[in-house]
């Protein structure tokens, strides 16, 4: 379950351990879980479905976007 007692458990932890619970405690029962209805699936395995992986390319691209917009007043940041 979860292993911290003393502070609240980040959202994707929280539903990792939810899907630990509906799988009975079984970790790699959840890997292979069926239920792709469940709103909790895409975040099952304690990864935000959302997030991606950056190149290096990309994230020196960004680190000069921001950067750059650092250096902008907040009207010449918005129309770039």
């Amino acid at each position: 379950m979860l292993k911290t007692v003393d502070k609240p458990p980040t959202p994707l932890r929280a539903i990792r351990a939810k899907c630990h619970d509906c799988t009975d405690g079984q970790p790699k029962e959840v890997r292979f879980c069926p239920a792709t209805d469940c709103p909790l699936y895409p975040f099952r395995l304690g990864k935000s479905p959302r997030s991606r992986t950056l190149s290096a390319e990309q994230r020196l691209a960004a680190a000069a976007r921001l950067e750059r917009n650092l250096r902008l007043s907040p009207k010449e940041a918005v129309s770039d």
